[in-house]
């Protein structure tokens, strides 16, 4: 099977976020962990690459991004789509601008346009600026990110000191008046050089005139949300069959390991809600870590019942992770955890424990790595835009959830153990 839409994504959470809207639609969604080395025989009418470059030097996450389109055009993709988180994470120098302007010059198009909207998880904007349920984004948990702090709201502002080329708007006022006043709007920039078009959207049917609007566009940049609508689309539009079917799902253990190392609110809502059970779990400090390395955690792991679904977590509030970046520095503070977590999925996996429930965008990428997996299929959706994954480890067949830092509700942990039960 031909690949028609190429997608790629920033960070490993973001990737599954994406293919599980996608594999909404019941079509076939393959992810790639990284750049594979070679185009298969077979590939998925939708593929999404999952790099690990949102918080990469630019020159770096460029040049990891330039390999990937030139895999998925390889792969037969015609058009592509660059996915960013839903709260524009990224730091002043990028790279979201860098990157897209990359993917432009790659593909020969003047004009793309972003809307990392997503009505359904609470991200929405309106003229160009960005709120996280209620509050704009630099007022929102946001602000404290230990990686990319987000201390503007206005999209504009915040796109274009990143890119060469001038940046419009379209505002919910046109988006409401539905495709045909998008593309007009779009081609009324064009004319004045406007070559990033940030888009308002407020509801899930602004998303769809959105993409209505674009799907003729060689390139699409945003959340996931806007890549979901695409594949009814490209069928009506006669670009896919329709008798396109999803994966068969795989027999995996039981046994359950959950990581968590994202420090975002809603993980800390979602830690303490599993606490609250009374299920193992063992806290990490990277204060200690550094002092005596990853034994202890290892020792501790080797003695729990993995029936029990033991948590094994460094999320903290924003004080204490400024307390030990401030004492180890900000990358090392952060490896020493993700090397940590990472060490206790391979322990996990080699004593059987088949499923991994994993919470953060640099700890999906280091448990990944770990694991040595290198393709995901797509399963049930857990919560919107985080999916059930299915891969190999070691010849063994696990399962994977890899979850976005402020996705899912507080009992999100519990909620992922009960539908792999009952899909």
């Amino acid at each position: 099977m031909t690949t028609l839409l190429g997608c790629i994504a920033d960070d490993f959470t973001g990737a599954t976020d994406l293919a599980g809207l996608l594999a909404r639609s019941g079509f076939p969604v393959s992810l790639r962990i990284g750049v594979p080395d070679a185009v298969p025989s077979a590939t998925s009418p939708f593929e999404v690459i999952a790099l690990k470059s949102r918080t990469a030097p630019v020159a770096q996450a460029v040049t990891e991004t330039r390999a990937a389109l030139a895999w998925l055009k390889a792969a037969g993709a015609t058009r592509f789509f660059w996915k960013y988180c839903s709260t524009f994470d990224s730091t002043p120098d990028g790279n979201i601008g860098p990157v897209a302007e990359a993917l432009m010059a790659e593909l020969g198009t003047d004009q793309t346009v972003y809307c990392p909207a997503f009505p359904e998880n609470g991200r929405t904007i309106f003229m160009g600026t960005l709120f996280v349920g209620q509050e704009p984004l630099h007022e929102s948990p946001m602000k404290d990110h230990p990686l990319t702090p987000m201390r503007d709201s206005n999209l504009m502002r915040l796109l274009s000191p990143q890119v060469q080329r001038p940046v419009g708007l379209i505002d919910r006022l046109c988006v409401a008046r539905g495709p045909v006043a998008i593309r007009a709007a779009l081609a009324d920039h064009h004319s004045k050089g406007h070559a990033h078009i940030v888009v308002d959207a407020v509801a899930a049917e602004d998303i769809e005139a959105i993409a209505a609007a674009c799907r003729d566009m060689p390139l699409l940049t945003g959340g996931s949300a806007l890549a979901m609508p695409l594949p009814a689309l490209y069928q009506a539009d006669g670009w896919i069959a329709a008798d396109a079917t999803n994966a068969t799902r795989p027999d995996v253990a039981a046994e359950t390991i959950i990581l968590s190392g994202s420090c975002s609110a809603m993980t800390n809502r979602q830690v303490a809600s599993y606490l609250a059970t009374g299920a193992p779990a063992l806290r990490l400090d990277p204060l200690r870590l550094a002092e005596g390395g990853t034994a202890p955690a290892l020792d501790w792991l080797a003695t729990q019942d993995m029936a029990r679904a033991p948590l094994i977590y460094a999320t903290a509030e924003p004080a204490s992770v400024k307390t030990a970046q401030a004492r180890l520095g900000v990358a090392a503070a952060g490896e020493i955890v993700e090397t940590t977590l990472a060490a206790c999925a391979r322990a996990a996996r080699d004593a059987g424990v088949g499923r991994f429930i994993v919470a953060g965008g640099e700890t999906s990428g280091a448990v990944t790595q770990a694991l040595g997996v290198d393709r995901l299929d797509i399963g049930p959706e857990i919560a919107p835009g985080v999916p059930w994954t299915f891969c190999r480890s070691q010849g063994r067949h696990i399962a994977l959830t890899l979850k976005s830092g402020n996705f899912g509700q507080p009992d999100f942990f519990s909620q992922a153990r009960q539908s792999l039960e009952n899909p």
